[in-house]
């Protein structure tokens, strides 16, 4: 029996053997016998399936591991076909992912919920197709690993998910909505959903406790008993205690739940069968109950379920606290009309200060231009306050003047631009500089001679970091400022603070930047000068090297010199090419950075590109006593990239894993291609990377502490060249270590184009 080494474990030809003839037949049983004790060793759960002339199919054979996790033996399923072991709808569906598998020619894999005696389970299965002589598909071979716990946990998070998204949106609407009716249809009706049970509802009490159903959501199928008024003869003083301290009814069966013959009557008239019942209280008082039902048959309620309605009734306590509160108000309003006048004219004047805190508080989470934020909080605060004068003045960094900077008038502006020496004003910058408000009036004929009595109001503008400036108005003596338009002023300066603070900041932000972008230019020119620079004294030293060459070559020149001088010949020759990478590198690094260096696109295939990029590191592996393993698949599709910058890349990763591979360990270069991307890698067994030193190892000329710099040599700039040219594809790189070995990934995305060609 022949293997094609290009075939996965999947794909190998089935443990039972066809006839052979003559010498063939110690051969094929040798395989059949070792892949047998594969089969029976592996922890994934292998089967066989026969695929017959008809179109039929057969079970052949499956591994132990299998048995393990079905509890079907082999000779119970060998020879039967999916009907005679699985159920009608579970033999449907496996028979059609045979068919699938023999009618597309190739391995496929899925997920699919089976049931073996009677229990239900999740697997993902791949099955691969085996051909024979004539090329036909005779056989499947199948491997599938449980997933039922990674399903079950899925549902378990999803149910977890729906429980907060249920949660949430009723503690939104509580908090969004005064309307108790409203909250409870939506609740009651969301929790039916999510529980799939027959009927929800919340029940209240009455003062004597008796009670309405007050909402309710119920399948059609069971009869509503919504506004129903329900005396529970059961139902006394020791219930409502016991409900009112958070007592939780569960009755999985009405009829073997031990409850009282007129409780099983009481809840036989509703259809119900199981019942979960959770308290809602509101201000330690038990205001109802919320009650799940399930009509249909006994159901078991789960913790989940039972923790869900607790929630759901403390939201509902809250929720009926909110509204009884507000029905209060509505009751005060009733009997005290003239206050309510009022209040609603402060709340009025309330809302309005906070809609102005609102717009600029939006005005400098939106835009950093403190001019604009500033303009508009003085405008809109002299608008809202009908004042006739609105100005801010900044103090210098010292705090020895202060400069008015904003200015909002009804007039022309009379103080913009005018700054005043602290000192000169000690009666007024003192209490403000120890973050004290001052109101006071005073005569101003330059404002309104036919009034020149104004009241000043000043409010310092200060944060955790110190006093930055004043926010100051200027009206009619007879309109004093009252507690809430001081308090206005004191929220719009707080703002005023932050845009200050915040522009500030900004602007130190981007003088750092620009600091940053002029040092990252500087050493950008640097390095390309200096690459430039050495190219020189390096093409002397190689010229140098020729014309030592030329002469030492020459027949009889320097003979009795020549022991000598050749060691020097090959110093030179090796601090050249060193020196002459070292610049190549950096030029590499310095035109990537730049992006000036455009991408050739050319067509690859790697089966045939990797061998040729590995071959000259042959000598060099076998002479440090490594081994090589090379690993590319034949039907990696072909795609287009920049072939230098790849090449590159892979000869750097080559060259890194030649340095650092001990001798006696191993070398491994893999291929693969999935839908979307393609996939180099390079390995390397005894050599270890500590994952804080990973992200640190594409950085130019760094080394790992543990390696000696001088043992390797190199210039340092290999994978801070690999790092670059892997990003100027487009690709990306990762790098995975542990269990004694080192691997880098190269990933590549392939085009929707190159797709549709594979």
């Amino acid at each position: 029996m022949k293997i094609n080494q290009s075939e996965s474990a999947a794909e190998l030809p089935s443990p039972l053997p066809h006839p052979v003839l003559g010498g063939e037949v110690d051969e094929e049983l040798n395989d059949y016998h070792l892949l047998k004790s594969i089969y029976d060793a592996v922890e994934a759960s292998i089967f066989v399936v026969d695929v017959l002339a008809d179109g039929n199919f057969r079970y052949a054979w499956l591994n132990p591991t299998y048995e393990r996790w079905t509890g079907i033996r082999l000779e119970d399923l060998k020879g039967k076909t999916p009907e005679e072991i699985l159920s009608k709808e579970d033999a449907a569906s496996v028979r059609q992912h045979f068919t699938n598998c023999v009618r597309f020619g190739r391995k496929i894999s899925y997920e699919e919920c089976l049931q073996f005696q009677g229990i239900a389970a999740w697997w993902i299965t791949t099955l691969a197709p085996i051909r024979d002589d004539n090329s036909r598909i005779f056989r499947l071979i199948g491997t599938s690993t449980n997933i039922t716990i990674a399903k079950q946990t899925e549902e378990v998070l999803r149910q977890q998910a729906q429980r907060e998204q249920i949660l949430g949106a009723i503690a939104q609407r509580i908090r969004q909505s005064l309307d108790l009716q409203t909250i409870l249809n939506r609740t009651v009706t969301e929790v039916r959903q999510f529980l799939a049970t027959d009927r929800v509802l919340i029940y209240r009490f009455c003062e004597d406790w008796s009670g309405d159903i007050v909402v309710e959501s119920v399948i059609s199928t069971w009869i509503s008993v919504l506004g129903t008024n329900i005396r529970d003869p059961c139902f006394d003083e020791k219930h409502v205690e016991r409900y009112r301290r958070g007592h939780i009814q569960v009755v999985e069966d009405v009829y073997n739940a031990g409850l009282h013959p007129c409780h099983i009557d009481f809840l036989a008239s509703f259809q119900v069968k199981a019942n979960l019942v959770v308290p809602i209280v509101s201000e330690d008082k038990l205001w109802g109950l919320l009650i799940a039902q399930h009509c249909q048959q006994p159901r078991q309620w789960y913790q989940t379920e039972i923790d869900l309605l607790k929630q759901l009734a403390s939201q509902v306590g809250i929720a009926v606290e909110q509204a009884e509160l507000h029905q209060v108000v509505q009751h005060l309003n009733l009997h005290l009309e003239s206050v309510v006048k009022q209040r609603t004219a402060e709340l009025q004047q309330a809302l309005d200060f906070e809609a102005l805190v609102r717009y600029i508080t939006e005005k400098i989470r939106d835009s950093l231009d403190v001019t604009q934020v500033l303009q508009t909080a003085t405008q809109e605060l002299a608008r809202l306050l009908k004042v006739e004068q609105c100005k801010i003045e900044l103090y210098s960094s010292c705090q020895t003047s202060a400069t008015f900077a904003y200015e909002y008038s009804e007039k022309t502006a009379l103080c913009q631009g005018l700054t005043r020496i602290v000192a000169d004003y000690p009666e007024i910058y003192e209490p403000l500089l120890q973050k004290q408000s001052l109101q006071f009036g005073e005569i101003e004929p330059r404002w309104n001679p036919n009034s020149p009595l104004v009241t000043r109001l000043a409010y310092p503008i200060f944060d955790d970091r110190g006093i930055i400036g004043n926010l100051w108005l200027i009206r009619s003596k007879e309109l004093a400022f009252d507690e809430f338009e001081t308090r206005l002023v004191e929220q719009v300066a707080n703002e005023c603070a932050i845009a200050i603070r915040q522009a500030r900041l900004y602007e130190a932000s981007q003088a750092q930047v620009r600091e940053l972008e002029k040092l990252e230019h500087l050493k950008n020119d640097f390095l390309k000068t200096l690459s430039h620079e050495l190219r020189t004294p390096i093409t002397s030293i190689q010229l140098a090297a020729e014309t030592l060459e030329f002469i030492i070559t020459q027949p009889g020149a320097l003979n009795q010199e020549l022991s000598q001088v050749t060691p020097l010949f090959q110093i030179l020759h090796e601090e050249c090419r060193r020196e002459g990478k070292l610049i190549n590198d950096l030029l590499s690094l310095t035109y990537l950075d730049a992006e000036t260096k455009p991408l050739i696109l050319e067509t690859i295939y790697l089966e045939d590109w990797i061998p040729a990029i590995v071959e000259p590191f042959r000598e060099r592996i076998d002479s440090q006593q490594q081994q090589l393993k090379l690993t590319v698949p034949l039907d990696i599709p072909p795609f287009e990239t920049d072939i230098g910058d790849l090449e590159r890349i892979l000869i750097e990763l080559l060259s890194n894993a030649c340095k650092y591979t001990p001798k006696g360990e191993s070398i491994a270069i893999s291929a693969g291609a999935t839908q979307n991307q393609l996939f180099i890698s390079v390995s390397n067994s005894g050599v270890e990377i500590s994952s804080d030193q990973i992200p640190l190892i594409f950085d130019p000329f760094y080394r790992i502490p543990n390696n000696d710099p001088w043992k390797h040599g190199g210039t340092g700039l290999g994978l801070a060249l690999v790092k670059k040219l892997v990003k100027h594809l487009g690709a990306t790189i990762k790098v995975d270590s542990g269990d004694n070995n080192t691997t880098f990934t190269v990933e590549l995305p392939i085009r929707a184009d190159e797709r549709e060609i594979t």
